[in-house]
């Protein structure tokens, strides 16, 4: 039950990330920013989002222990 639930909420924050890398991506492109520079806005969001799970799960784990 325990693996279930840490794949799944690893999905689910997989595809937040990916959802917003692609809005950030797509609203640099209406900005006028070219392909480049749109792909490594979005590549940034990807990171920034992941590294902000990782640094609250790491805060909880932290706490409930």
């Amino acid at each position: 039950m325990s693996v279930a639930v840490v794949l799944l909420t690893t999905a689910l924050v997989v595809v937040f990330a990916l959802l917003a890398a692609a809005g950030a991506g797509k609203l640099a492109r209406l900005d006028g920013a070219s392909y480049p520079t749109a792909l490594k806005q979005a590549a940034a969001t990807f990171t920034a989002v992941i590294t902000l799970a990782a640094a609250v799960i790491a805060s909880l784990t932290a706490v409930c222990k």
